[in-house]
């Protein structure tokens, strides 16, 4: 098992990124993808058109959200996203842990390019 920490500063506020983070409209705009979220702990979630799925655990708004994250029927990872005011910006800090070696290569690509470049992306054009 293998685990993931990366940091990023996006240019909103952490109000601004929880939410984006958490409204599945605007999910749907930065990922360009059809997305499931409810901010419901225990509430299944779906993003990327089904290809990130999983159950959320807790929120704690424009701070942090915990979920679980899935890996085919019998397998779940736990994601931690926290977030820090930084000025007029946001730190955001994801912390995946028990990602299977096999995922651990797509995992970090896709956290770098698909979520957190993505969300940054969203924020800075």
């Amino acid at each position: 098992m293998k685990t993931i920490t990366l940091n990023r500063k996006i240019k909103a506020t952490p109000e601004e990124v929880y939410r984006a983070l958490t409204n599945p409209f605007t999910i749907e705009l930065w990922t360009g993808e059809p997305a499931e979220m409810s901010e419901e702990p225990g509430s299944a979630f779906s993003m990327l058109d089904g290809y990130i799925v999983g159950q959320n655990i807790a929120f704690e708004p424009a701070k942090s959200i915990r979920q679980l994250w899935f890996f085919g029927e019998d397998f779940s990872s736990e994601v931690l996203i926290e977030l820090f005011p930084d000025k007029s910006n946001t730190q955001i800090r994801v912390h995946h842990q028990g990602i299977p070696d096999e995922a651990y290569e797509n995992m970090l690509e896709g956290w770098k390019e698909f979520y957190l470049g993505s969300l940054k992306n969203f924020f800075e054009k």
